[in-house]
């Protein structure tokens, strides 16, 4: 749900439903959307609703691109970029009956406030101009030759990982024996991702190396590393040493900022953003209004007096490591790292982990629990933190994280962004909670 800079310009020709009256009508076959989602109307955006109607989409899709011979089951929403009053982009998988032999499809709906809409299928994306080339497999192929090293396999082979329409995506090389992951961004962006590659190979992680790269796609190649990923090992019951998370962040804490400097996070922004889309989507739901008003209340002081120390991860999770065989932990995702705030990092990942503790499931969510007392107490009695400094971050942090409930909706979305502003609280202490 947050503003990911997406629009809609130049990619196609607005849609009209008076337009292509035979594609259309053809393209009546009633396609269910998955989940059934309803969010509040949107006056700045005219048809906003449409984007949550299968028929409509369907009918979008079928009139950019043609009917094809069997409808899909299902249009599945896998995500939900919305800046009110600006743009929307819904992203849905078509999900085809099996008897239907189609591939696997991926569309965008882009709208903006004229009410123009754009339906884009993956992987054309003019905002990741290298995108398609290294998403198809025969290009991706060239690529790899010219960029990474040269192969005598006759074939790449590509997985999605992750996609977010106009912004970035994550694919998967395949050659041979050798994996490399592949992150595709915006080529004005690729000196900020190396530079951040640069500071994040300054701590005691293990930090994919850089296989390849192609500038004016927005393309790079990054070695894979073997291992398990650390949220699922934290799931399972098998943690790290809390020392071994602590040394490698304060190794990179300490790092001198070099001649060059380095982006600065902006939490301000950050939290603005998600208090926006949280109080346009809580409309109409008083359990959320009144705990986004509450963690507001307690959380604004401190998001405009906080400022960045030193250099930091920024976006530091369980998610973003590797546990690897010989004990090490890889850091793989470190795009928004430079200036920051050492707590902030710890706060970040205690708010992930309070967040798979009160979300997930049996043990799993136990161990998630267990492992979050674990790494703050050891962080308290480490750095010597204030108690309630560590609180103010953690809750920041999963104030932000309750987007995602609305990012990526489920049916229950707007009982589970209550339930996620109530742990923003509950991060700041029994007296926050209830009031």
């Amino acid at each position: 749900m947050d503003n990911d800079g997406t629009d809609s310009d130049g990619v196609d020709a607005p849609l009209d439903d008076r337009r292509d009256r035979a594609t259309i009508s053809s393209a009546r076959t009633a396609v269910p959307l998955s989940p059934r989602v309803e969010f509040p109307g949107d006056p700045g955006l005219p048809g906003f609703a449409r984007l949550f109607d299968g028929a409509w989409v369907w009918r979008a899709y079928c009139q950019r691109f043609g009917t094809p011979n069997a409808a899909p089951r299902a249009l599945r929403v896998r995500q939900v970029a919305h800046s009110p009053g600006r743009r929307a982009v819904v992203r849905y998988d078509l999900e085809w009956q099996p008897d239907a032999y189609l591939p696997p499809d991926m569309v965008s709906v882009q709208l903006d406030r004229s009410g123009s809409a754009a339906v884009i299928r993956f992987p054309e994306d003019r905002r990741l101009p290298g995108l398609v080339d290294a998403a198809r497999p025969d290009t991706a192929l060239d690529l790899v030759n010219r960029r990474v090293l040269s192969v005598p396999a006759r074939r790449v082979s590509v997985d999605v990982v992750r996609y977010r329409p106009g912004s970035r995506a994550v694919l998967r090389h395949r050659v041979g024996r050798v994996t490399f992951y592949v992150r595709v961004v915006r080529p004005a962006h690729v000196d900020e991702l190396l530079a951040a590659a640069e500071l994040v190979g300054r701590s005691t992680f293990v930090v994919p190396r850089l296989a390849g790269c192609w500038r004016q796609g927005g393309v790079l190649w990054l070695s894979q590393i073997p291992g398990t990923n650390l949220r699922t090992s934290i799931r399972q019951g098998t943690h790290p040493s809390p020392d071994l998370l602590l040394d490698g962040l304060e190794r990179l804490w300490s790092a001198p900022r070099g001649a060059h400097g380095h982006r600065a996070f902006d939490l301000a922004a950050y939290y603005r953003r998600a208090r926006t889309v949280m109080a346009y989507a809580a409309q109409g739901h008083d359990e959320a209004n009144r705990r986004l008003d509450q963690a507001a209340a307690r959380l604004e002081q401190f998001v405009e007096n906080w400022r960045p120390t030193c250099l930091a991860h920024n976006d530091f999770y369980d998610d973003q490591l590797i546990a690897a065989p010989d004990g090490r932990l890889a850091l793989v995702d470190f795009e928004d790292a430079g200036l920051g705030d050492p707590m902030l990092d710890v706060g970040n990942f205690l708010a992930h982990l309070r967040w798979s503790s009160r979300f997930g499931r049996g043990t799993a969510a136990a161990s998630s629990g267990a492992f979050h007392s674990c790494l703050r107490r050891a962080a308290l009695q480490r750095f010597r933190w204030p108690e309630r400094c560590l609180d103010l971050r953690e809750s920041v942090c999963l104030f932000r994280t309750c987007t995602n409930t609305i990012r990526r909706p489920r049916a229950d979305w707007r009982q589970r962004l209550a339930a996620g502003l109530s742990l923003a609280l509950d991060a700041l202490g029994p007296a926050a909670a209830s009031r």
